[in-house]
């Protein structure tokens, strides 16, 4: 795997998109962020807290907060999420299409930082929990889809005649292939066992607690196997039973793992979490929700990023677990709250003294500077002729004033250049450029046939041989 570019405990500071493509690829195990939902208002801090003054707009405007480049990067290289944002803004409008734009551009570098074995955990609500899901099965491929877990707390709801009190958040659990790491069977939270559930086990000589079961006859090699793997049994009639003890905690009280599944209401809100873990920051989260996704998915000295830190949850959660972390939030405060958390947590941590390295300029990258590609396409591409890039508003104005309103695959010319559309010659997936060299005006019809499949040539020669080539 690549080596880092920047130190344990940086926090960047400012739009994460910049610092997310000045990271090296693939060297990250463990993504957990809670972003913007897109509630549609305004958040503020309490007043008199630690987070006080913190305050962010979470409402989305396709004339304000989309910018070009992003719709230029999503259309050429990640046709599947622009189709998902060209759904919802069908389906809901321009607001949560923006939103999906912004957030869009993000997972796609997210999955590139990633390693091979790492994991993401995006954190949001009913709001756009279905949009951003079809996003990332977009981004990651539906078939790393892992989880969708619903966190379900208590807390006051303004009482609906109408509707069902909302009362859950939900987190998107996606890994980048099929080798991800999982600690799941390690994060079972433990319940004591009452004195009736007590009654069911034997006692043991010992005084320990145990149920037995039958394994059936085993040969002598066999009972060797059993007593390898640190079973302890005994036989009766010739049949092996093995011996199964309840653990204990630290004062010698049996207890059983429960299950854990995918709604986790054992974790209550940060409004009832009480104590110094309340900053004051609007949307903050518990820290025994953020320590069971890093337990779920790092090891100790893993590195755990997250690009949405605001009051830091996710980096004082990684420290306590003795994870190395990297965080990016474009509040001001940023650095003051990580600190004082830092400080506030101090006897809970391995390293006495943590230092924080603040920073506000993107790390350089040093591993080649390897793309987020998508699926199915080679990494190796064709070297750009420098200068300045058109955006892809003026690549189509050129080509127009160049060859007029005419579909380069089939010769048919148009009346509104509305019916053409922007494509590669050489396609993205056999290392095509986005340069103007490498554009091509096409009718709809032509742009579907082409695909990823055909350069321009190719995609002639089927139209003539389909008998679609324009008479004359």
């Amino acid at each position: 795997m690549t080596e880092t570019n920047w130190r344990n405990r940086t926090l960047f500071h400012g739009d994460n998109l910049d610092f997310l493509r000045g990271m090296n690829s693939g060297t990250v195990h463990l993504i957990a962020t809670d972003p913007p939902f897109n509630k549609g208002r305004d958040f503020h801090a309490t007043p008199d807290s630690l987070a006080s003054g913190a305050r962010f707009q979470d409402r989305w405007s396709w004339a304000d907060d989309v910018e070009g480049e992003w719709i230029d990067q999503i259309r050429d290289d990640w046709q599947a999420v622009w189709e998902v944002i060209d759904a919802a803004r069908a389906a809901w409008g321009d607001d949560m299409a923006a939103f999906l734009c912004f957030m869009g551009v993000r997972p796609i570098e997210m999955r590139r930082v990633l390693r091979d074995d790492g994991s993401l955990y995006l954190h949001c609500d009913p709001t756009a929990s279905h949009y951003l899901k079809a996003l990332l099965d977009a981004v990651f491929g539906h078939g790393n889809f892992l989880n969708e877990i619903v966190w379900h707390y208590d807390g006051p709801q303004r009482p609906s005649r109408r509707n069902f009190g909302r009362k859950h958040d939900v987190i998107l659990r996606y890994s980048k292939t099929g080798s991800y790491f999982s600690n799941a069977e390690g994060i079972l939270p433990k319940r004591r066992l009452t004195g009736e559930e007590l009654a069911r086990y034997r006692r043991h000589d010992d005084g320990r607690y145990y149920y037995d079961t039958p394994r059936g006859d085993y040969t002598d090699a066999s009972i060797e196997r059993l007593d390898a793997e640190g079973r302890i049994r005994w036989t009766r009639g010739g049949r092996v039973r093995v011996l199964h003890f309840l653990e204990t905690d630290s004062a010698g009280n049996p207890y059983r793992a429960k299950q854990l599944h995918d709604v986790w209401s054992d974790i209550p809100s940060i409004g009832h979490a009480g104590g110094r873990e309340r900053t004051g920051y609007p949307t903050q989260k518990p820290l025994a929700l953020y320590e069971r996704i890093v337990e779920a998915s790092s090891r100790p000295g893993n590195i755990v990023l997250d690009p949405f830190a605001g009051c830091a949850t996710t980096p004082i959660a990684a420290e306590r677990l003795s994870r190395q972390w990297v965080a990016m939030d474009i509040w001001e405060n940023a650095y003051a709250v990580v600190k004082q958390r830092l400080d506030d947590n101090r006897q809970l941590l391995t390293d006495a003294d943590p230092q924080i390295h603040y920073v506000t300029e993107p790390p350089i990258r040093t591993d080649d500077r390897t793309e987020a590609v998508p699926f199915l396409q080679v990494t190796e591409r064709y070297a750009e002729p420098g200068g300045p890039r058109m955006t892809r508003a003026e690549m189509l104005e050129f080509l127009l004033q160049q060859h007029g309103p005419r579909c380069q695959g089939c010769d048919r010319t148009f009346d509104d250049s509305r019916y053409l559309e922007l494509d590669h010659n050489t396609p993205r997936s056999d290392g095509g450029m986005n340069h103007i060299t490498n554009r091509v005006l096409l009718c709809g019809p032509c742009n579907r046939l082409k695909s990823n499949q055909f350069t321009l040539s190719g995609l002639r020669r089927q139209n003539q041989r389909l008998g679609f080539m324009a008479s004359g």
